[in-house]
């Protein structure tokens, strides 16, 4: 099927990379998405509470869907850095600890 240039944009998915940070000054995320035309919106996000570093990577990816969301994107591809993360939300690991069962 051949399609208009904004039917071909809509069926490309928004990309989403994340990385989340903690140490003892605190937690912070990068975010950048990417829309189908190469554009990118990058973000910094400084977390005014403590967390692990799995904690903050999933708060990052969650923060970054919900972004994507209020962008308008039907269509999501989210890449992380943290094989834990991609691997519990892929269903490959189960989650064990309290908090990060709430996060998936």
């Amino acid at each position: 099927m051949i399609g208009t240039t904004q039917e071909v944009s809509e069926a490309r998915p928004l990309l989403l990379h994340v990385d989340g940070s903690s140490t003892a000054q605190g937690s912070v995320a990068g975010i950048v998405l990417t829309t189908p035309q190469g554009d990118d919106m990058k973000f910094a996000v400084k977390f005014e509470f403590k967390a692990s570093n799995n904690e903050a990577e999933y708060k990052a990816l969650v923060l970054g869907m919900r972004m994507a969301q209020d962008a308008g994107a039907s269509h999501l591809l989210a890449y992380s850095d943290s094989q834990l993360i991609v691997k519990q939300v892929n269903g490959e690991y189960d989650a064990k600890e309290e908090s990060m069962v709430q996060y998936l």
